[in-house]
C-alpha cells in the first residue's frame, strides 16, 4: 500500500490542457503545434499532460533533455518528440533508438548523434538550431554554414535526416522589443543560407515561435509553433491579459493544526510576524521543500474558509502558517494555495507577481512530495 507524502495535492485539470492546445492551435492555422513538456509538464506530470496535449491536436511534443524523451517513450508515447539540450554523455543510442529527434547546434554534436546512428542501424533525426540572438543554444550565424555543411556531409553518408532548422526568442513576451525583429531577419538569414546548401524541402521544419509568438506573432510561426507555459493556461504576456487559457493547476493542503493563542505571540523562525491580539493560527503542512518559495513569507496569500489570507511568518521547510483570526477552521479544513481564482482564491500570476517571478517558476517547483491527482 502507498500514501501520499504530504496531506497535500496539486489537481491537475486535463481538459484545461486539452483545450488550451486547442486554442493555440487555433493562433497558428496552418502550423504544426510542437507542445513543450519538459520539467514534468510544467509541474503537471509529464505523461499525462503530453497525452492531454495530443488529445488537444498537438502534432509534437518537447522535451529539454533526452531523458525525458525516453521517459514518454517508456510511457507508451508514441508521438514524434524532439530534445535540445544534449551535452556530452547523453544516452544518443537509445534515443535514436527510440526515434526520438535531436537538436544539434554545433558540429561536434552532429558528429556524435551520426555515430549514435551508425551504432544503432537507424537514421537520426536532426534539428539544427540557430542562436540568432537568445545568447543561449545553437550555433551564432557566423558558424552556422559550418554546421550546416557538416550535417549536410552526415546526411549524405546516410546516418542523419536533417528534418528541422530551429531558433528561439529571447524577448518575444515583450510586444514591440526590437530583439523580437532582429532575431527573425537572422532566423530568416539562417534559413537561406541553409537553403542554398541543400537543406529545404516541405519535410524540414522552420520553427521559431515560443508560446507568446504563437499568440501575437504571425509572421513569427513559419512551419510550426512551440508552445510551453500557454498548454498549461498560464499567460505568456501577463499585461495583455489571460488570451482565453485556462490555468490546469490547483495547489490545495489540508490544515494540520488549528490552535489559539495570546497576543504578542511569535510565529515561525525570526518572529517576523507577531500576533495583535488573541486569535488562531492555522499549520499548513507545505513548506520550501516541496516548492513554496521561502521569499513567498508575508508576501503571498492562501485561501481558507471563504476568504483570502496571507503566509504569517516564516516559510519553513515542510510548513508555513496562516492567521485564522475567529473564523471556525479546524484540522483537516481545505486551504488553496491557487488556482483558476474561480472561488476566490490566488491564482498563480497572482503568486508570481508577489514574489516577483513568473508562473514558470511557481507551477515547476512544486515537488515529488506533492501528488498530482488527475480530473
Amino acid at each position: 500500500m502507498s500514501f501520499p507524502m504530504t496531506p497535500a495535492e496539486a489537481r491537475v485539470d486535463l481538459s484545461a490542457i486539452r483545450d488550451n492546445v486547442a486554442l493555440l492551435r487555433s493562433h497558428a492555422p496552418g502550423a504544426l503545434t510542437m507542445v513543450a513538456v519538459k520539467a514534468d509538464g510544467y509541474g503537471h506530470g509529464m505523461a499525462a499532460a503530453a497525452r492531454a496535449c495530443l488529445e488537444g491536436g498537438a502534432e509534437r511534443l518537447g522535451t529539454a533533455y533526452v531523458r525525458e524523451a525516453l521517459q514518454l517513450r517508456a510511457e507508451g508515447v508514441t508521438a514524434p518528440i524532439l530534445s535540445w539540450i544534449i551535452p556530452p554523455g547523453e544516452p544518443l543510442d537509445e534515443a535514436v533508438s527510440a526515434d526520438v529527434e535531436l537538436s544539434a547546434g554545433a558540429p561536434w554534436l552532429v558528429d556524435a548523434i551520426a555515430e549514435a546512428a551508425g551504432r544503432t542501424g537507424r537514421v537520426a533525426r536532426v534539428h539544427l538550431k540557430a542562436d540568432t540572438g537568445n545568447g543561449r543554444g545553437g550555433s551564432p550565424i557566423a558558424d552556422w554554414p559550418a554546421l550546416v555543411d557538416r550535417a549536410l556531409a552526415r546526411q549524405a553518408e546516410g546516418t542523419i535526416e536533417v528534418v528541422g532548422l530551429w531558433s528561439h526568442f529571447a524577448c518575444a513576451d515583450i510586444p514591440g522589443h526590437p530583439s523580437i525583429d532582429t532575431q527573425l531577419g537572422a532566423f530568416d538569414e539562417a534559413l537561406a543560407i541553409a537553403e542554398k546548401a541543400g537543406v529545404g524541402g516541405s519535410h524540414v521544419i522552420r520553427h521559431i515561435a515560443n508560446s507568446a509568438a504563437n499568440l501575437t506573432l504571425p509572421r513569427a510561426r513559419y512551419d510550426m509553433v512551440r508552445p510551453g507555459i500557454a498548454a498549461y493556461g498560464l499567460s505568456p504576456i501577463p499585461e495583455l491579459g489571460d488570451f482565453g487559457l485556462r490555468p490546469a493547476m490547483t495547489l490545495t493542503a489540508r490544515l494540520a493544526l488549528v490552535k489559539r493563542v495570546p497576543m504578542g505571540s511569535g510565529v515561525s523562525y525570526g518572529h517576523l510576524y507577531v500576533t495583535d491580539r488573541e486569535t488562531k493560527l492555522g499549520l499548513v503542512p507545505l513548506g520550501y521543500a516541496d516548492g513554496i518559495l521561502r521569499h513567498a513569507t508575508g508576501r503571498a496569500e492562501v485561501f481558507a474558509g471563504g476568504r483570502r489570507r496571507r503566509i504569517a511568518g516564516r516559510v519553513c521547510m515542510d510548513q508555513f502558517v496562516i492567521d485564522v483570526g475567529e473564523d471556525p477552521l479546524t484540522e483537516g479544513d481545505e486551504v488553496i494555495l491557487f488556482g483558476d481564482g474561480s472561488q476566490g482564491e490566488p491564482t498563480a500570476q497572482e503568486w508570481a507577481d508577489s514574489l516577483g517571478t513568473i508562473t514558470h517558476e511557481i507551477v515547476t517547483r512544486i515537488g515529488s512530495r506533492v501528488p498530482r491527482v488527475y480530473r
